[in-house]
């Protein structure tokens, strides 16, 4: 395709006739000519919105930007509704292309009843491989936002499913050749298959029913940059207990191969929160097939502490993600 908007003829084959899911509360959606979208919500709901870039792959960037939005939201205690869109393609990019991000994007909208509202598409020098930006807008009833400054001295400090699944699949997918020269094949492939678990929409509606007091989650910087982030947004302190943070094999493996850090790779999947009764919280998880484990205590004062039986050692403010280490 050439530099420059996309062709009516495009948009409407490979854009718009793979916007599917609809929503009663968008009362303008996408269309040729359309630069906005509008969404009706009830008199005692609120907006939430935020936005998120792809920038580290471009392998599976339409289920991944979708799923990294809706879980932004989801952190906040919001009902995701509709996502706005910005997908910039370098020159010399196939239709096909294009179509396949929009098949993505619109799966997981599907199965999570979310709407493509519209959005911006363009082929453009200024990137080298697709990039996709989205912006989420969803929806809570007042007085009912999480926020990640809400955790207080005395919460207890708990993680869903495992940490390092994006990372792990991402690595995977990429890097599959040299891994298979390593690996069995089985294992490259279970690592592939961690972006079924991206979704971190279940658990964050399950918490806020059970009194959670603040939910993040873990992307860029892994699980130490979402641990900081938590603790220096609530001003707090946290103990950590190193050994109980849940990582999956296939992921230590894969970061053995490469040399990085798994608790300093991007985890979207992971849920983190901070709950007064963080047992009871995990046995409701469970109860509905979510993994999740107490980890830690928010304290006191500024220390942020990582226990690793008679080590003890502090938390570090967020680095590069260690993905951009190998890819």
């Amino acid at each position: 395709m050439k530099i420059g908007k996309v062709p009516e003829s495009v948009l409407k084959r490979s854009v718009l006739r793979q916007i599917h899911t609809k929503r009663k509360e968008v009362l303008l959606g996408a269309g040729v000519g359309e630069d906005c979208a509008a969404v009706k919500l009830a008199e005692d709901e609120v907006f939430v919105v935020s936005t998120d870039p792809v920038t580290g792959t471009a392998t599976d960037i339409g289920n991944l930007a979708i799923h990294i939005t809706l879980n932004d939201l989801a952190s906040a205690g919001a009902e995701p509704v509709g996502v706005m869109l910005t997908i910039l393609l370098p020159e010399g990019a196939l239709e096909e292309d294009l179509k396949k991000i929009m098949g993505q994007m619109e799966v997981v909208c599907q199965e999570a009843n979310v709407q493509i509202m519209g959005g911006h598409t363009e082929v453009t020098r200024a990137v080298c491989q697709p990039l996709v930006n989205v912006c989420g807008i969803g929806k809570a009833k007042e007085g009912k936002l999480v926020s990640t400054a809400g955790a207080r001295p005395g919460d207890d400090i708990l993680v869903t499913k495992w940490i390092g699944l994006e990372g792990s699949s991402i690595l995977a997918k990429e890097k599959e050749q040299e891994l298979s020269a390593r690996f069995p094949l089985s294992l490259v492939k279970k690592a592939q298959d961690f972006d079924q678990y991206l979704s971190v929409l279940p658990e964050s509606a399950l918490a806020v029913r059970f009194g959670v007091r603040a939910m993040h989650d873990v992307t860029e910087g892994g699980i130490f940059g979402a641990l900081w982030e938590l603790a220096e947004s609530s001003g707090i302190g946290l103990e950590i207990d190193l050994k109980k943070i849940p990582v999956k094999q296939e992921t230590i493996e894969i970061c053995e191969f490469f040399g990085i850090n798994p608790y300093e790779l991007i985890s979207s999947g992971c849920m983190l929160m901070a709950a007064p009764d963080g047992n009871t919280l995990v046995r409701n998880l469970e109860k509905d097939g979510i993994h999740a484990v107490v980890i830690g205590k928010a304290v006191d004062g500024n220390d942020r502490v990582l226990l690793n039986e008679e080590e003890r050692r502090f938390l570090e403010p967020p680095k590069t993600d260690e993905l951009y280490k190998v890819v």
